[in-house]
């Protein structure tokens, strides 16, 4: 019996000895008369032993069956090795079928001796900032290395983009190392898909601020203010406030999405049995929307900041690596070691060693703007 249950039989025994009342026995129990007097009858037809509660030693007809633990142990094993707690316990009903808690998996795996996979460790205290209030007031972009495809391929970056106040990935992309075109790639997705966001938050990478620190003369004459890296002046063109944080915590959330990602992007390529960077990137944009669809969140305001492309604006011809050139005589052009000219001279014609933007997008398309 339990301590409770005994100090119900010291207290009824002292009532029927006449050393106590039914209302001081309810005072030192903290039950009713009437309980009392229930205890009591209970006790005088069936002894002590009927005041232990009658399902003890009894299997709860909810419990989980031994058949049922050893397969799910089987699957971690096997299958889905590597998840938390609580991702498992989402696979276990997604694939499988089989609906249980996370703290059931937790119970399940720890009699088997299969702690968690992966420690919390207990971070520096950081004052959180509060999630804007409207979506596409910030975006935080970041890219991270990682064994996506753990031993089934070398080490790949991810490319993401995060909006502050929903928490929705509004771009994403794998490519081999960290570089501009994978983040030029995530703002076009999250642009196309959304809408122009008011600001973006980013590390002080070389990719999105320049290593100089003084304009060209190219630059001067061309009237640009301060010198900007190539991603730059595409947030320049398209209006977008570009802020450059100093420390990871400043972009906490963008910091944080790379733990889920890690937890549970891993397990859903081998899932799906991805074997190569290309293959990722097919599966990856139904991978955003399934964690879009758990993780987001509704922002304080509904009235969306997102603003509209402008229907003249191509994007292809804003992420663009951006150098400046003087033209020669007969409007050559000199651009990565090669002389260019005009297919029809006479659709641009101006004076020699005038000064005219190069251009180059993604696709490797060569443009020349001038005014």
């Amino acid at each position: 019996m339990t301590q409770v249950e005994l100090k119900k039989v010291l207290v009824v025994e002292k009532i029927f000895d006449g050393r106590m009342t039914n209302k001081e026995g309810a005072a030192a129990l903290g039950l009713t008369e009437r309980q009392v007097i229930r205890l009591k009858n209970k006790y005088r037809f069936g002894g002590a032993q009927e005041l232990a509660h009658k399902n003890r030693g009894r299997k709860p007809v909810h419990a989980l069956t031994d058949e049922l633990k050893e397969r799910v142990v089987e699957l971690f094993r096997e299958k889905y090795h590597g998840s938390n707690n609580c991702h498992f316990a989402e696979l276990l009903e997604e694939h499988e079928s089989i609906c249980i808690s996370p703290s059931s998996v937790r119970r399940i795996l720890l009699d088997r001796g299969i702690k968690q996979s992966k420690k919390r460790r207990r971070s520096k205290a950081h004052r959180p900032r509060e999630r804007k209030p409207q979506a596409g007031m910030l975006w935080q972009i970041d890219a991270t290395p990682y064994a996506w495809l753990e031993d089934r391929a070398p080490s790949f970056a991810l490319h993401a983009a995060i909006d502050d106040a929903t928490g929705t990935v509004v771009g994403a992309v794998f490519r081999p190392t960290e570089c501009r075109e994978g983040y030029s790639l995530v703002m076009q997705q999250g642009i196309k898909e959304y809408g122009v966001p008011l600001g973006l938050y980013s590390d002080r990478h070389t990719i999105f601020r320049s290593p100089n620190e003084k304009l060209t003369i190219e630059q001067e004459l061309a009237g640009e203010t301060k010198p900007l890296s190539h991603f730059g002046k595409a947030m320049a063109d398209l209006h977008i406030e570009h802020i450059k944080a100093i420390t990871p915590q400043a972009k906490g959330r963008v910091e944080r999405l790379w733990q889920t990602f890690q937890d549970r992007l891993v397990i859903e390529l081998r899932l799906l049995g991805v074997n190569t960077l290309e293959e990722a990137n097919v599966v990856l944009p139904s991978l955003v929307q399934k964690h879009n669809r758990k993780f987001a969140v509704k922002p304080k305001k509904a009235e969306s900041a997102y603003r509209k492309l402008d229907p003249s604006v191509n994007v292809d011809h804003v992420f663009t690596i951006r150098e400046y050139r003087q033209l020669g005589h007969g409007n050559t052009l000199s651009y990565n070691g090669k002389i260019y000219t005009f297919a029809n001279p006479y659709d641009f014609r101006t004076e020699a060693r005038t000064t005219v933007e190069v251009r180059e997008t993604l696709s490797g398309e060569v443009l020349v703007w001038h005014k």
